[in-house]
């Protein structure tokens, strides 16, 4: 039997990752607030208490917009914490194997003559959050060169699914979506929709991680991708279909980023290659997940 830790466990990937690995008979424990990951002995605590022989590191503040008014609170959570926590790992449980959750968006704009992207494309994030991640990986390298940790770097690409917080674009539209349909309007407000993104399930997203943890080479950065991108305009219509037919779609200046990557999409061949994995539940499928955790019956 595995034993896990996952840092972050009460946030969104954390439920679904902790589901998945109970399922498959692992024992887990998860801590979120209750252990503050930048403080080094609180983390040293838990490491005793649980002695992992995997640590899944979640634990970040992921919101990109977000990120542009807390650059400095999101540097001491993610770059400050991922070092804490693998300073710790290393003098407590030196032989486990850390999945360092990292993200597609270090890769800033790109030309369609890029994708897909593949991990050994250049980084220029565009963001405090994406400049944090890049340097987590940093981190997370250093502790693989230097002192020879096990330290494997997941890049996942955008993913949605039932749990995911409004302040994210699906699950923000189809509540308003929601709201709309119940008071009877014709009309929501959205951000850009121009932007395409590569988007994968977080139920296939967790078993990526779970299968790297198993199968993937420490030092070297994974993509959890599903090879193929997506307008946002496409999945608005989508669930305007599913949740509101004929809901007028109106431009809102505030719900745009200071600044937008227009187009990803990443390679998966590496991570298939390694452990096997690709996505195997469909969008349209994700998308009546997020809005039947959402509804509320009329």
């Amino acid at each position: 039997m595995t034993r896990v830790l996952i840092t972050g466990a009460q946030g969104f990937v954390g439920r679904h990752l902790d589901a998945h690995l109970q399922a498959r008979g692992d024992l887990v424990v998860g801590v979120d607030r209750e252990c503050d990951v930048t403080d080094e002995e609180s983390v040293r605590r838990v490491l005793h208490e649980v002695t992992p022989d995997v640590i899944f590191h979640l634990a970040a503040l992921t919101h990109v917009g977000e990120s542009w008014d807390q650059a400095a609170e999101f540097t001491r959570v993610n770059v400050v914490g991922t070092q804490r926590l693998l300073n710790a790992a290393r003098a407590v449980v030196p032989e486990a194997t850390t999945i360092m959750v990292s993200t597609s968006e270090v890769y800033g704009v790109v030309r369609e003559d890029d994708l897909p992207l593949e991990e050994t494309f250049r980084v220029a994030p565009l963001s405090p959050y994406a400049t944090s991640k890049v340097e987590a990986e940093h981190v997370a390298r250093d502790a693989w060169r230097h002192h020879n940790q096990r330290v494997i770097i997941a890049r996942p690409f955008n993913h949605v699914g039932p749990g995911q917080s409004t302040n994210f674009f699906v699950p923000a539209l189809a509540s308003r979506l929601l709201h709309a349909r119940r008071e009877g309007r014709d009309h929501v407000m959205v951000g850009d929709l121009s932007t395409r993104r590569d988007v994968s399930d977080v139920r296939d997203v967790v078993r990526a991680y779970a299968l790297l943890a198993e199968y993937g080479a420490p030092g070297e950065v994974y993509h959890v991708a599903s090879g193929r991108d997506v307008a946002m305009s496409t999945l608005a219509a989508m669930l305007v279909e599913l949740v509101a037919p004929g809901t007028r779609l109106e431009r809102d200046e505030s719900l745009v980023r200071p600044a937008e990557v227009p187009v990803s999409r990443g390679s998966a061949a590496k991570i298939f290659a390694t452990t096997g994995w690709r996505g195997e539940i469909d969008l349209a499928q994700s998308l009546r997940d997020v809005v039947a955790s959402l509804e509320i019956p009329d």
